[in-house]
């Protein structure tokens, strides 16, 4: 009988048991499933959780008479920039209209107009007799300061626009000059050619009538119909009667869900399953994909999203490229109590870069026992979820939260059969005939914005050293 021996370095025998050998008589130290795409999920964290127990979220607020201010979209081909006629829609002007002709005809009559840095679009004082949108690049609106100086208003970009309202006016002149920062592309229909198109059309020049009737309503500053008061009276004058109106059509949120179906195999169930459970381990990693998922939509969903659903009044562009310390403070001044700015690690470290060539050493503090940047008091948390084009551009959210503050809450129901988690619910399917577990997990979110100056957001955000 041949025994075998392992040989040593020196090809001696050896003179005790090998470690290989010894291993199999020990019983192994081991970890739970590691998971490399669980990240902090600031924005699970900080947003106040409301129950939705019908499956249905309404927001009411007070009747508002500002019309859609958002942004307009361009087929641009070998240089050329078209704008998408059912676009115009989010001109303020045509908001609302939908006869898809006379759309046609009035995007057909925008005529490009290309643009160099220092060039002026239009100049202050002058005739506004068109309707200007910017297709690609960066403008800067410049008034005049109290005595005589430039002052900036503020910086339009891609998709915006400005001219539309003074269309409706005749005789307006332009109140500011807006100068290019950058090259680019505008598109430029002249009031010669709208009311060309307005003469043919009936509906068209019905609906212009209708803007400029809302524009003679009272209102505040925030496009709301007015409340009526008296201050600073004495004796007894007649008292202004009054009442707050409100939205006719509120807008409303239904839950939506992220699901999955978790498949085990009994046998591993049933024979693999010391020291850990094999289907909590399973399960457990499979929630903390839901719950990435959840937090991207969020973030990027087109009908509740955060980023798609921020109000254009509350969208500023970076004034050079970079997130500076004049950038989240203009963004902050646009509204009351900002608790949380919310950006990517890498615009967090843009504005790091920022505030070190300024000398600034921005303060920290602490959340949920962690320390976090803050820029003015207002934490700064990171978000890998939001999105980072190939151009290296990014963007920025500052936002109020809670229902009490008028500000974005999320949006979850609670008590649903076979709940795991709160508004996550895991329910056993059955076994298959290839001897199978099924589990359905379902996660059931949304989020609300209550009030529009509640989200802000910062873009254009370049990322570049």
């Amino acid at each position: 009988m041949t025994t075998e021996t392992s040989a040593t370095p020196g090809g001696a025998t050896p003179l005790s048991l090998s470690t290989a050998a010894a291993r199999n008589l020990a019983t192994t130290t081991k970890t739970v499933p590691q998971m490399q795409g669980i990240s902090s999920r600031w924005l699970l964290k900080v947003l106040p959780w409301v129950q939705v127990s019908g499956g249905v979220y309404r927001v009411n607020r007070r009747l508002s008479y500002s019309v859609g201010d958002g942004r307009v979209s361009f087929d641009v081909v070998s240089g050329q920039a078209r704008v998408i006629p059912a676009e115009l829609c989010e001109l303020p002007l045509l908001r609302g209209f939908d006869d898809a002709e006379v759309l046609a005809a009035l995007a057909g009559r925008f005529v490009q107009r290309e643009f160099a840095p220092g060039d002026v679009l239009v100049e202050r004082g002058r005739p506004s007799e068109e309707v200007v949108l910017i297709a690609h690049g960066k403008v800067s609106k410049i008034g005049e300061g109290r005595y005589g100086d430039e002052v900036t208003l503020g910086v339009l970009a891609d998709g915006d626009h400005f001219g539309d309202g003074e269309l409706v006016d005749d005789g307006d002149t332009w109140g500011f000059t807006v100068r290019a920062q950058t090259a680019g592309i505008a598109l430029v229909l002249s009031r010669a050619a709208f009311e060309e198109v307005g003469t043919g059309s009936e509906a068209l020049r019905a609906h212009v009538a209708r803007f400029a009737e809302s524009r003679g309503k009272p209102q505040n500053k925030h496009g709301e119909s007015s409340i009526e008061l008296a201050s600073g009276h004495s004796g007894e004058p007649v008292l202004p009667g009054t009442f707050v109106d409100y939205e006719v059509s509120p807008r409303e949120y239904e839950l939506s869900v992220a699901q999955t179906v978790l498949r085990v195999h009994s046998r591993v169930a049933d024979l693999y399953n010391d020291p850990m459970d094999q289907v909590g381990q399973q399960l457990r990693l499979t929630v903390e994909a839901l719950r990435e998922r959840q937090e991207h939509e969020l973030i990027n969903n087109r009908e509740f999203g955060l980023l798609a659903n921020a109000d254009y009044k509350q969208r500023v562009h970076t004034r050079g490229g970079p997130p500076t310390p004049d950038d989240l403070d203009e963004i902050l001044a646009r509204r009351r109590k900002s608790q949380y700015f919310l950006a990517h690690p890498q615009a967090i470290a843009a504005f790091g870069r920022e505030c070190n060539n300024r000398g600034i050493y921005p303060q920290t503090v602490e959340i949920d026992g962690s320390h976090v940047r803050a820029w003015r008091g207002v934490p700064i948390l990171p978000c890998n979820k939001i999105p980072i084009s190939d151009a290296g551009v990014t963007s920025i959210l500052v936002m109020r939260t809670g229902e009490e503050n008028e500000g974005v809450v999320g949006l979850r129901q609670t008590g649903i059969p076979d709940e795991y988690e709160p508004g996550l619910s895991v329910r056993f399917m059955g076994i298959n005939g290839q001897a199978m577990l099924s589990y359905l997990v379902s996660a059931y979110y949304s989020a609300a914005i209550l009030v529009p100056d509640a989200l802000g957001v910062l873009e254009n955000v370049e990322l570049g050293h």
